[in-house]
C-alpha cells in the first residue's frame, strides 16, 4: 500500500464520520447522513481534481473508499448514543487527522503533476478543507474553516513543505502528518485565530441612525 492509499483511507473514514455526525446532529435521517458523510469526504478531492486538472471522473475508482466511508458511517449511525457525544468531544482531533491527511494528498497529486509551488498550496488547502465547507453549508452552518480558528494554513503549510521537496521520503510524510495534527490542535487549545475585522457593529449603529 503506497503513501496516496494510507493519507487516502485515513482522511476518508475522519472526515466521512464527522459529517455523518454533523447530519446526526442535525436530526437528518438516514440518507442525509449518509450523503452529508460522502460529500464531506469527496469533496475536496473533487473540487481538486476539478482546478488541477485531474478528471473528476477518477471518483468514481474510488470503490474501495466509497466502502470504506459507508462502513464508517454505517458504524457512527448505530453506535450509542453516549459514545458518540464522547466521540464528539475528541471531533477536533479527528477532523485535524482528516485535514493532515487529505492536504497531504492533495500536495502530492499536484506534485506528480508537476504543478508550481501556489498550485500544490491551493490543492493542498481546498483537498484539506473544501469537503468540510460543503458540509457546513449544506448542513446549514456557517464553515467554520473560515470564520474560527487557524485551519487552513495548516493545509497550505503541509502543502508548501511538499511542493519545496523538504519532505519526501515515506517516514518525512507521516512525520509531516503529525506536526500538522500537532499544530492544529495547539491552535484548538490556545484558540489560535488570525487577524479579523469585523464590521457587523458598524453596520448595526448606521441602521440605528437611519432610523
Amino acid at each position: 500500500m503506497d503513501i496516496f492509499a494510507v493519507f487516502s483511507i485515513i482522511g476518508t473514514v475522519a472526515f466521512a464520520v464527522s459529517g455523518a455526525v454533523v447530519a446526526m446532529e442535525e436530526e437528518y435521517d438516514i440518507l442525509g447522513v449518509f450523503v452529508l458523510g460522502l460529500v464531506t469526504a469527496f469533496g475536496g478531492g473533487v473540487i481538486r481534481n476539478l482546478l488541477i486538472g485531474i478528471p473528476v471522473t477518477t471518483l468514481w475508482n474510488q470503490g474501495h473508499l466509497f466502502k470504506i466511508a459507508l462502513i464508517a458511517m454505517l458504524i457512527a449511525f448505530i453506535l450509542p448514543s453516549r459514545w458518540i457525544v464522547t466521540w464528539r468531544k475528541s471531533e477536533a482531533f479527528f477532523d485535524a487527522i482528516g485535514l493532515a491527511a487529505f492536504a497531504i494528498q492533495g500536495a502530492l497529486y499536484a506534485t506528480e503533476m508537476k504543478h508550481p509551488t501556489s498550485a500544490v498550496l491551493v490543492a493542498a488547502m481546498l483537498t484539506g478543507i473544501g469537503g468540510g465547507i460543503i458540509r457546513d453549508v449544506l448542513a446549514g452552518r456557517k464553515p467554520l474553516v473560515l470564520r474560527d480558528e487557524i485551519y487552513a494554513v495548516w493545509a497550505m503549510l503541509a502543502g508548501l513543505v511538499i511542493a519545496q521537496g523538504w519532505f519526501h521520503s515515506t517516514i518525512h510524510l507521516l512525520f509531516l502528518f503529525v506536526i500538522i495534527i500537532t499544530l492544529r490542535m495547539l491552535s484548538v487549545h490556545y484558540k489560535w485565530k488570525l487577524p479579523r475585522r469585523s464590521l457587523k457593529q458598524k453596520i448595526i449603529q448606521k441602521k440605528g441612525e437611519t432610523v
